[in-house]
């Protein structure tokens, strides 16, 4: 191909709706980080290490017993909470990787390993941290 000499109608892949199956005992609620654990199960944002943050919750939803429960979550950049002191979120951190502290918080480190990531950290306003969640991405850059 050859260089471009006018505009271009680029194609975009917006993020779908995907579901996956609950772990046990979980109560999520909708708008919240879901993550994905070691088994492969849809659990809520929490600290704990061995997942992967997927997205924001589509609607609420509550398992007892793990892989049952459907669970619908939508990856995309989204905005959560920062957390605070020495693991406030900043301008400069674009780029980088943040972590989960609890279904709504994230934070710049992963908390001398307590933590899983969420994803990448797209954008900080007064409001909060914009993160994207693409778990393949988030898997390959911490790989």
């Amino acid at each position: 191909m050859v260089a471009l000499t006018a505009d271009r109608n680029t194609p975009e892949l917006q993020p779908v709706e995907r579901e996956g199956l609950l772990g046990a005992a979980q109560s999520i609620f909708a708008g919240s980080i879901l993550m994905r654990n070691a088994s492969g199960h849809l659990i809520k944002g929490a600290t704990a290490t061995g997942s992967f943050g997927v997205g924001r919750a589509e609607k609420r939803g509550t398992s007892t017993s793990a892989g049952v429960t459907s669970q619908r979550y939508r990856p995309g950049t989204y905005r959560f909470a920062n957390s605070s002191a020495g693991d406030l979120i900043v301008t400069a951190d674009i780029g980088a990787a943040c972590y989960i502290v609890d279904d709504q918080t994230v934070a710049k480190t992963n908390g001398t390993n307590t933590r899983s990531p969420a994803g990448i950290i797209d954008g900080v306003d007064a409001l909060g941290v914009w993160v994207r969640f693409d778990e393949a991405l988030t898997r390959a850059i911490l790989s």
